[in-house]
């Protein structure tokens, strides 16, 4: 277990959000639209929508918020970053989870119910490992995705299963949302400096620890072509 900080950022109100954040422009603590998305300099949402309509999921988000980490002195990596889509009620209707890897790839999963209804804190939706993320994993079977958002609570649960239905590892990010504020900023900032370095710190030292017990290295596959995939019996309309 680590402690880390994450910023939970609706696109609506992204570039408004309070110093020492800053927005698409250099500072200590910074966001950037191309850390995410199409990894381009372009509107979050220029990307995202297009997804949500292609599942009918635009008639039903009202409000989207990114959660990821920010830039530390220009340096940033998300292991995996979430788009909570909200309809008007508030309710959880869609979760895009976009996951990197250390090799500078990328890739997606959107995640909702098949008859796109409200996501409960208790459910838990399955989607096809379709992404080459750590050496010591082969890319087969599935992923198991849980996600709870209730007052001032937070937590994602991500369980993997081998293409044989074995659990093989439980992953959570799981913490205390508080309003985004220049104090509140500065908090986590001094109270968890150079977070992202030491995220990128603590991936390598996990695989060294992992090496020394003997795990067997899994060579990287050529990537899929395909950027994005979604849940169990999630299609197109």
């Amino acid at each position: 277990m680590y402690s880390v900080y994450y910023f939970v950022l609706p696109l609506s109100f992204l570039k408004q959000a309070p110093k020492p954040f800053r927005f698409n422009s250099p500072g200590i603590l910074s966001f950037y639209e191309k850390d995410h998305g199409a990894h381009k300099n372009e509107s979050l949402d220029n990307w995202i929508e297009p997804i949500l309509r292609e599942y009918q999921l635009d008639n039903i988000v009202n409000d989207i918020s990114l959660i990821a980490m920010p830039r530390i002195f220009g340096y940033v990596f998300n292991p995996v970053s979430f788009w909570l889509c909200f309809d008007q009620d508030r309710n959880l209707r869609a979760v895009l989870s976009e996951v990197n890897n250390t090799f500078g790839e990328t890739h997606s999963y959107l995640c909702a119910h098949e008859d796109l209804s409200v996501i409960s804190q208790d459910d838990w939706i399955e989607a096809q490992k379709l992404f080459h993320v750590s050496p010591f994993m082969h890319r087969e079977g599935y992923y198991l995705f849980r996600f709870s958002i209730k007052h001032k609570n937070l937590g994602i649960w991500i369980d993997y299963y081998d293409d044989k239905g074995q659990k093989k590892l439980l992953t959570s990010l799981i913490g205390n949302l508080e309003p985004l504020t220049e104090k509140t900023i500065r908090r986590a900032f001094w109270t968890h400096p150079l977070v992202t370095f030491k995220t990128i710190f603590l991936i390598h030292w996990q695989a060294i620890k992992l090496i020394l017990k003997g795990i067997k290295y899994v060579r990287k596959p050529k990537q899929i072509d395909q950027k994005l995939s979604t849940s169990k019996n999630l299609t197109k309309f």
